[in-house]
């Protein structure tokens, strides 16, 4: 009996040693799995749903959770740089909206005011003064008139009475001090959509490797910012071109508006986002962008001569061999199909695509500042 009760206790004590060994093997075997988990993969490796451009053989994250996806923003792989091109962009666009709301009305006045000396210098006060006093024989002399010409009546009776080549040269001389700042809602849209894409694009790149639905959801909250973008970046030039004129006013924003809806539920459909429609997405994107030709040329048009229509249109032009590039970059996926693997990390079409929209977005926004001043002095 003794033997018995002695084998059994060794027997037990193999049983406990063996379960530790193992409980040993599975904690490790636990680490170990962590650790590779979390390791990035290669194109052959991935899910459909993740298979996008096959020149970009390496350097992938692929279904991890959402905690180590978002702490992936500070990680290297080969979406880190399309995160943070548009990350950097948004907080961009966010500074020059506050910018914008705090500082560009005063930054109008005070740069006109500071030419207000030099254009009464060259102004011809004489003859100004000869007209002034036969067509308003009880207005006061001219030095009286410059110290009470910001009223907006002053400005009014002048209007009434005189002839309209004087009235031309009392513009210029007193629109410094009579400045009215003009509404800026399309300004802000402008400001806004462009704040949205870039947002949105960030975020897409950083979380879409999650799950295929996530990857769904991403992926049609981009091309909405794209669109967007698009659509708001006509408000600007169109209300402030066509403020005068209603008509045509709300019929161009109208229809790049319907146009920017349309994008945006083709978009929505699954078919739209794989990859043979890759060209398909640059080319309704680009056909957004050429659509603005016709209001530019009706601007063109209507105010040819004035410095302000050259200056925006330089920098619509501008802004849309940005975007114009940029769609055809991400189109052929140039430079990575040339050397497939050596633009892994840095130098793809699609960082290089996301720099040339940043670049874009800030032509327009220089060119919105023009319209700006441009009406906030001449208005209709």
């Amino acid at each position: 009996m003794g033997s018995d009760n002695s084998i059994d206790k060794d027997s037990i004590g193999l049983l406990e040693n063996d379960r530790e060994a193992c409980s040993g093997k599975e904690g490790k075997g636990k680490r170990l799995w962590k650790k590779v988990k979390y390791q990035l993969v290669e194109y052959h490796s991935l899910p459909a749903f993740l298979r996008d451009n096959e020149y970009i053989l390496g350097h992938y994250r692929s279904e991890w959770p959402m905690k180590q996806v978002l702490l992936s923003i500070f990680a290297i792989h080969n979406e880190t740089l399309n995160v943070w091109t548009h990350l950097i962009g948004f907080f961009l666009f966010l500074a020059l909206t506050i910018y914008t709301a705090m500082k560009v009305p005063k930054v109008v006045d005070l740069n006109s005011l500071q030419h207000l000396p030099d254009i009464l210098k060259n102004a011809d006060l004489h003859k100004l003064q000869s007209e002034l006093l036969t067509c308003l024989p009880s207005m006061p002399d001219l030095q009286r008139l410059r110290d009470e010409i910001s009223s907006w009546h002053i400005k009014e009776l002048l209007y009434n009475c005189l002839p309209h080549n004087v009235k031309e040269d009392l513009a210029n001389l007193i629109a410094p001090l009579v400045i009215r700042p003009i509404t800026r809602w399309p300004f802000y849209a402008f400001l806004g959509g462009a704040m949205f894409c870039l947002l949105a694009s960030s975020v897409c790149h950083l979380v879409s490797c999650h799950s295929e639905r996530v990857s769904y959801i991403m992926l049609r909250l981009d091309y909405a910012g794209i669109a967007a973008l698009i659509s708001t970046s006509f408000y600007p030039p169109v209300y402030y071109s066509f403020m005068c004129y209603p008509f045509f006013c709300n019929l161009y924003l109208g229809f790049i508006t319907i146009l920017g809806i349309a994008t945006i539920l083709v978009s929505l459909l699954p078919v739209f986002q794989t990859p043979e429609f890759r060209t398909t997405r640059a080319s309704l994107f680009l056909g957004m962008g050429l659509s603005g030709a016709l209001p530019i040329l009706h601007k063109l048009f209507l105010f040819w001569g004035e410095p302000e229509v050259f200056y925006t249109t330089g920098y619509e032009i501008l802004m849309g061999s940005f975007y114009g590039l940029g769609a055809l970059v991400y189109a052929t996926r140039i430079p990575e199909r040339w050397m497939p693997g050596k633009f892994d990390i840095a130098g793809h079409s699609h960082q290089l695509f996301h720099i040339l929209v940043v670049a874009g977005a800030y032509t327009h926004y220089r060119a919105g500042l023009v319209y700006l001043r441009w009406r906030d002095i001449r208005g209709c």
